[in-house]
């Protein structure tokens, strides 16, 4: 009988499975403060750029040069000229292709010090700060569901971000050790212009305060945080490791359904300018099982509590949070501890 197992693939040498369990065999672990790159990023598209922010050079044409007004020139964009597919076409490339292209080490190259790489991508029919549950029925003043559902569709509203990176690293230095090899520092920005028309570049410190046992969580609810004005950055952040995670862990209902979670506290960027990263002081990152998990968490009691605490530091306007799939595509480190703090 033929084997079941990843590492049968014949060409698994370009595969990134063998970079995280099964197949990969030796792990490290830390209780260690991690460096983390939370890059968040839009996809290539014919968003106009009154909508959408744009990187100089990205949303690569099918010549290879950066086009100015994706939305003037549709059929150029050499991600997916089709609208109607743009987004499932970006989907796809990112986890499949620029994926395992991350994960390559080219002849030369070492991507050794990556010690964690997820995806996460951001999808609509998960619960997010512009549309949370619990989701009621659209009913008339005598509590009968609407006949007119044509004429009451609602509004969608797009969050800042269509995913995020998620790349972990032992210390600073080993950011550059990477993505200063040629293979990143050429190859692999040349691919992020043409799946990307923005990319960030903050640096963030990473501390882990409910561990995943497998880190193989499918769904992420990322919470991105602007502090209040009255607040620096030094205060926002400690008030949010300290006294606010005490608050999310003291609560029932996050032992119920959260897996992991997760802060990412802003400290630079790995390039300047990073107008639209520059400005997020924090993330927090809480994994669950299953999406119904995150709805039911987010209409809690205990929710309700951890979110008026919430309002009570973070500028809650600016602020948002949206649900995405985890795909893990790099994992050195096994198993995953709490912080030491």
């Amino acid at each position: 009988m033929p084997s079941l197992h990843p590492s049968a693939a014949a060409d698994n040498e370009l595969t990134d499975n063998r970079h995280r369990p099964p197949v990969r065999t030796e792990y490290r672990t830390t209780d260690a403060p991690l460096i983390v790159t939370p890059t968040f990023l839009t996809r290539a598209d014919n968003t106009p750029r009154a909508e959408r922010t744009m990187d100089p050079g990205s949303t690569k044409g099918r010549h290879g040069e950066g086009i100015e007004n994706p939305d003037a020139e549709p059929a150029e964009i050499a991600l997916e000229a089709n609208p109607n597919l743009a987004y499932e076409h970006w989907d796809e490339y990112w986890r499949k292709v620029h994926g395992p292209k991350f994960a390559y080490e080219e002849p030369g190259t070492d991507n050794e010090p990556v010690l964690r790489y997820d995806q996460v991508h951001r999808f609509a029919g998960g619960p997010s700060s512009y549309f949370r549950p619990p989701y009621k029925a659209m009913i008339t003043a005598d509590k009968k569901l609407v006949s007119d559902p044509y004429a009451q569709v609602p509004a969608y509203q797009r969050p800042r971000f269509d995913g995020f990176a998620y790349i972990a690293y032992a210390a600073e230095a080993d950011i550059q050790k990477v993505l200063k090899q040629p293979q990143y520092d050429k190859r692999i920005i040349a691919d992020e212009q043409t799946a990307f028309r923005l990319v960030t570049r903050e640096i963030a410190r990473e501390y882990i305060l409910l561990p995943s046992p497998q880190h193989r969580d499918p769904l992420s609810l990322v919470k991105i945080h602007y502090r209040r004005p009255e607040l620096s950055r030094e205060e926002f952040q400690q008030r949010l490791l300290g006294p606010h995670a005490a608050l999310v862990l003291a609560q029932p209902a996050t032992h119920t359904y959260v897996r992991r979670y997760a802060q990412l506290h802003n400290i630079g960027s790995t390039q300047q300018p990073d107008p639209e990263g520059n400005p997020i002081d924090a993330v927090s990152v809480l994994c669950f099982a299953s999406v119904n998990d995150v709805e039911d968490y987010l209409a809690t009691d205990d929710y309700q509590a951890i979110e008026a605490d919430e309002a009570t530091f973070i500028d809650l306007a600016r602020s948002e949070f949206w649900t995405g799939l985890n795909y893990s595509v790099i994992n050195r480190l096994l198993p995953e501890l709490a912080t030491r703090r």
